[in-house]
């Protein structure tokens, strides 16, 4: 009987040890539907003590496997908050694994609560975006990626072959009409060899701000960017259906090198 007890005794406490070996487990990685332990210190540098609900209204789309690290695609769509607490004011997108976790900061203002881009990827990893609504709450929708790896540590196309200086700054735009019902679709791309900082002899040169203006001078978003965006940056935007036809681009990078050109229909 007492063999039979203690045996009893050495299932419980095991049990329980396990049970909160499970518990203890699931707290470090703040509840992440995706079991990232580096969610909590990721969800901290992104949006400081603020807490973050996960939802399914903000989507995070990339490839099952980004062949090449360099330029991995993302969708960011966060129209299904745009009823919910006065409307989406910010976006950003962090990466738990990267050597640089800051990817971008967006606001909409008159634009649509979306957009998609290319990043470096050091290695597999959560994407997120966290989603602010003009109620001050952060939602943040998440994505797996899977990626070859050394994204971030390499030098780019037009670093490695010197051709950026010939190119730095320079802008190309096009409008797409009626792409998504309700919309005008932007895409952008600025001539920018956006260095992480982290390939040996180059220092971090990237673009740090653009704002779009309409002709009174008034934004239409403003976008903040960080090291891991893709080289020559590639971003498509969704405008209201009635913007105007011509708009300026404004910006500049790390160095002070401006950003200024005219953006037609």
């Amino acid at each position: 009987m007492r063999l039979a007890s203690n045996r009893r005794q050495w299932l419980l406490s095991t049990a329980a040890l396990i049970g909160g070996s499970a518990l203890a487990q699931e707290d470090q990685t703040g509840g992440d539907p995706l079991g990232s332990m580096q969610y909590p210190s990721l969800r901290e540098q992104t949006i400081g003590k603020a807490t973050a609900t996960f939802s399914e209204a903000v989507i995070v789309k990339g490839p099952a496997f980004a062949d090449d690290a360099m330029n991995v695609p993302l969708l960011v769509d966060a129209r299904g908050l745009s009823a919910v607490g006065g409307g989406v004011v910010r976006i950003r997108v962090s990466v738990d694994r990267n050597p640089v976790r800051q990817v971008l900061d967006f606001e909409p203002l008159q634009a649509l609560p979306m957009l998609a881009f290319r990043i470096r990827m050091e290695q597999a990893s959560p994407v997120r975006a966290f989603v602010q609504t003009r109620d001050g709450q952060w939602h943040v929708g998440s994505t797996w990626v899977q990626a070859a790896g050394g994204g971030c540590t390499v030098p780019g196309i037009t670093r490695a072959d010197g051709s950026w200086s010939k190119t730095l700054g320079q802008v190309q735009a096009r409008f797409f009409n009626n792409v998504i019902e309700g919309s005008r679709r932007l895409r952008l791309r600025v001539m920018h060899p956006m260095d992480t900082g982290l390939v040996a002899g180059i220092p971090a040169f990237y673009i740090e701000q653009m704002e779009l203006q309409d002709p009174g001078g008034q934004p239409w978003w403003r976008i903040a960017l960080h090291e891991p965006v893709s080289e020559n940056p590639l971003i498509t935007f969704e405008l209201p259906p009635q913007s105007p036809p011509a708009f300026r681009l404004l910006g500049r990078d790390n160095n002070g090198n401006r950003i200024d050109a005219e953006v037609r229909a």
